[in-house]
């Protein structure tokens, strides 16, 4: 693996946009092998001031929204395309969650995604959350290409 991405190469792959773009930076990826992103979470984000106000730490859905965007990106790097106007790329499912460690303010989140497979658009993968060298979260997400 070699290969990066910067946030303006990662615009031009995802829809999402402010507040729930949650990849800052692809630090490596092989097509349809494996993708390395990152998350810089910060106290900035929109949802810290609610949960929690005392104790702010990531809702583990956003985690799991995280990793699934960073699996879209590996489709998109492949031979799947990628949304556009016409088509949109959706998180249908998850496996075995476990979230094993609070991500809060200051934390640099690693999500490692590896495809297990890909069958008639349904992809599904092993995402790794990680910061430092502790699991956060980890899970088997599927995600599929539709028509809009």
């Amino acid at each position: 693996m070699s290969s990066q991405m910067d946030i303006n190469e990662i615009l031009k792959l995802l829809p999402h946009r402010y507040p729930f773009l949650l990849i800052d930076r692809v630090l490596s990826y092989e097509p349809g092998k494996e993708i390395v992103a990152l998350k810089n979470v910060t106290m900035n984000e929109p949802f810290f001031p609610g949960h929690y106000p005392h104790h702010p730490v990531m809702p583990g859905v956003l985690v799991i929204e995280a990793m699934a965007q960073a699996a879209a990106i590996l489709s998109f790097t492949g031979e799947t395309g990628k949304a556009d106007e016409t088509k949109v790329y959706y998180f249908v499912g998850i496996d075995n969650a476990r979230f094993k460690r609070p991500v809060v303010p200051g934390d640099q989140l690693i999500l490692t995604i590896t495809p297990i497979f890909n069958k008639r658009g349904l992809g599904k993968f092993k995402a790794v959350a990680s910061v430092g060298d502790q699991v956060a979260a980890e899970a088997e997400i599927m995600c599929t290409m539709r028509d809009k």
